[in-house]
């Protein structure tokens, strides 16, 4: 099926994804909700963010809580349903990770930016050839004035980038899941690639360090 995978279909995906990750659903948490329950714990805030990625590593690796999520599956478009758990379970914590930075998730170009980190190393590239400089990290006031021009420039790259990951080789690169067997996922998403997206969204939303 990834074979017939188009550069639309991939970004009305993710546009799904990304609306269940902040409303949330039955037996779903939303973004916020995780981050609250991490913005409620001990320590800096880096330290509960780690918290959360790591959370989200020992977790979101196994066939229970990706089974959980339920009516994912049920996608409006055209998309494996191991592929729309990856991206799912993945930009939540992005956006979760957004929200402990001070961030409006209904902003336009924080969701943007909530794309770009699913690229994973790839994001720096992208964010510097649409001329966004970035200290340590994108502060609230630099991303309101994000013009919409490069928001949409960067969908635009973070979709080709995604559907080279997605299209030439299968889902490996972003996560990796096995078929569905009776409606649960066996195996679990790629813990290395969902460690380095947590970290880049840690570093673009709350900062390298507090």
């Amino acid at each position: 099926m990834t074979n017939h995978l188009t550069k639309n279909i991939l970004i009305s995906s993710i546009d799904w994804a990304y609306d269940k990750a902040v409303n949330g659903g039955p037996l779903l948490d939303s973004a916020q909700e995780i981050a609250q329950t991490y913005l409620s714990g001990v320590g800096t805030l880096h330290e509960k963010t780690n918290s959360l990625i790591r959370w989200q590593n020992t977790k979101a690796g196994t066939s229970g809580f990706l089974s959980g999520l339920g009516g994912l599956i049920t996608m409006p478009v055209t998309i494996p349903a191991n592929l729309a758990s990856v991206i799912y379970v993945q930009l939540r914590m992005i956006a979760a990770i957004a929200y402990m930075g001070g961030h409006d998730l209904r902003n336009d170009q924080v969701r943007t930016l909530c794309y770009a980190c699913l690229t994973g190393n790839a994001m720096a590239e992208i964010i510097k050839e649409v001329g966004i400089r970035i200290g340590q990290k994108l502060t609230v006031q630099t991303i309101k004035n994000i013009s919409r021009a490069t928001i949409v420039e960067i969908n635009k790259k973070v979709g080709f980038r995604l559907l080279t990951k997605f299209g030439e080789k299968g889902i490996v690169n972003l996560g990796k899941a096995i078929p569905l067997i009776g409606g649960i996922i066996g195996g679990g998403i790629d813990l290395i690639t969902t460690n380095t997206i947590g970290n880049i969204a840690r570093d673009t939303f709350i900062g390298v360090s507090d």
